[in-house]
């Protein structure tokens, strides 16, 4: 008989999540903040277990990080109040939940939950996973050599030199939100000038300068990366003289430019210790679809799991204790609206230049929509940005993506080296008609593409193809059915909320 294995992911740290998987089989993943409404929630709730429990009864309880371990780094750290609080360890926090009374819980350490979340649903016999993310216990990299059923650690390096906690430092010095807007800052990236002279140097080369970034890659046993700040405090101290909103776009560009040099470095160093054509890429940098379009020519494959951060990780530790690999299918793994996909009701909203959204069937595992809970309109439309933007309550700078045909979109946009089709929106590509879709293309020319097949959503491409019949357009604008800092719709009352708050139509299945 197959073991059921509850996983749970991100808890008590950020983004709460939980799979349920029998034998192998993804029976379900969600976040915890879609049940909430709270984003980006640490904490896991009742509504999210019970509807994982619908899936089966589980067998044990997978914890995706060693709580002992990570306490111990708090005590060097000084985190004191952190390292006294002994009701957020696992087996005590779970008391509250009668639903899981009674179910043994196991440990994995949190970059082996990252490296197994990625390379068990990779589909590869063999691969180079690198896991980048701001901190486990100790861990802030990994390089690990995946063979078969195998998963080997051969490269490691701890706090506090971490190039996450980098980019969040310098997400916080911009102005935004640590540990939530980095993709903020990575689309500010583009407004900016990375080389811009400061003080007689590139602003590159001067945050590299004042951080102390070392980087070696020669040999194996040399730390990558090193900074002489432990930047889990922050940098808001750095260039106090550079406050207006170019200077901000100006830090942002340098601060991906960077992070940029080091991901190539770090690869250079995967690429040293484990022989493979493939990659897997995971932690929360890997959501970095920018800079992960700029390494795809150094494998044959890369791999980007859709939710590579800390919620993932309950696919991976759920694999630890499952009598099987994981068979991935599809990341469609949460919260099911029943019915029939609207692709009538939506493809005449769209005709009629509306935007409208789209709420229906199983729920996107991982931050970005991709079709089920999704804001949509017609690409070509010249106000639709601004539109939407006001309807999303962000910033007018911020670009949409392009939703499109697989078979259609090396017509319109020049993909990455090696890259054929990108389901997931984890890389950018430059659009080669801007002035066409000035909803989907970004300042700098670039769009964060979804190719969609019959296999991979099959109502989803049925929708495209019925919206090129009419248009010869072979795609639609694709955001997350939410507003800025609010979890994405999840059920139809949600659905129904933010119909009658933002006066969009959201046509749910029928």
């Amino acid at each position: 008989m197959n073991t059921t294995v509850l996983g749970i992911g991100g808890a008590l740290n950020h983004d709460a999540a939980i799979s349920l998987i029998t034998g192998g089989d993804i029976k379900f993943a969600g976040h915890a903040e879609r049940y909430s409404k709270i984003k980006n929630d640490p904490k896991l709730n009742k509504a999210l277990i019970q509807d994982a429990l619908q899936y089966g009864t589980p067998d044990v309880i997978a914890w995706y990080e060693d709580p002992w371990k990570k306490k111990r780094r708090q005590l060097s750290a000084g985190q004191y109040s952190e390292v006294l609080n002994m009701d957020e360890l696992p087996k005590r926090y779970l008391k509250q939940f009668p639903e899981l009374k009674g179910i043994p819980v196991e440990y994995a350490t949190h970059h082996y939950s990252h490296a197994a979340s990625g390379y068990f649903t990779s589909g590869f016999d063999d691969a180079a996973v690198v896991v980048i993310d701001s901190i486990g216990e100790y861990e802030t990299l990994t390089i690990w050599e995946g063979s078969g059923p195998n998963l080997t650690q051969v490269y490691t390096q701890g706090y506090p030199h971490s190039l996450g906690l980098f980019y969040s430092a310098m997400t916080q010095r911009l102005g935004l939100k640590a540990q939530e807007d980095e993709y903020i800052l990575m689309g500010m990236a583009a407004y900016g000038n990375p080389e811009r002279n400061y003080r007689r140097l590139p602003l590159y080369m001067q945050i590299m300068d004042r951080l102390g970034i070392h980087m070696y890659a020669k040999e194996w046993n040399h730390d990558v990366i090193s900074f002489k700040e432990n930047l889990h405090r922050g940098c808001n101290w750095l260039f106090p003289d550079l406050t207006t909103e170019q200077d901000m776009f100006d830090l942002a560009a340098a601060t991906q430019l960077v992070y940029e040099i080091m991901l190539g470095r770090i690869l250079k160093l995967s690429k040293q210790l484990v022989s493979s054509k493939n990659l897997v890429l995971m932690g929360g940098c890997a959501l970095n679809c920018s800079a992960n379009s700029r390494i795809t020519d150094k494998y044959k494959d890369v791999w980007i799991m859709p939710n590579p951060g800390d919620a993932g990780s309950c696919i991976g530790v759920a694999q630890k204790y499952s009598d099987e690999i994981l068979n991935w299918q599809t990341p469609y793994l949460g919260y099911n609206i029943d019915g029939e996909y609207p692709v009538e009701q939506v493809l005449e909203s769209v005709l009629a230049g509306d935007i409208c959204g789209i709420a229906s069937g199983r729920a996107e595992f991982g931050p970005r929509a991709l079709g089920n809970r999704t804001l949509t309109s017609d690409p070509r439309g010249p106000g639709v940005k601004d539109k939407m933007n006001e309807i999303k309550n962000r910033q007018k700078f911020r670009p949409f993506a392009p939703m499109i045909m697989e078979e259609d979109v090396h017509e319109f946009f020049d993909m990455p080296v090696n890259v054929q089709q990108s389901p997931y929106m984890q890389f950018v590509a430059k659009c080669k008609f801007p002035k066409e879709f000035p909803a989907i293309v970004h300042v700098d020319g670039t769009s964060r593409v979804q190719t969609v097949n019959k296999i991979q959503h099959p109502d989803l491409y049925e929708l495209l193809a019925s919206f090129k019949a009419e248009t010869g357009c072979p795609m639609l604008v694709n955001t997350s059915l939410n507003i800025k800092g609010k979890p994405m719709v999840n059920d139809v009352q949600d659905a129904v909320d933010f119909s009658k708050h933002y006066d969009v139509k959201v046509f749910t299945s029928v």
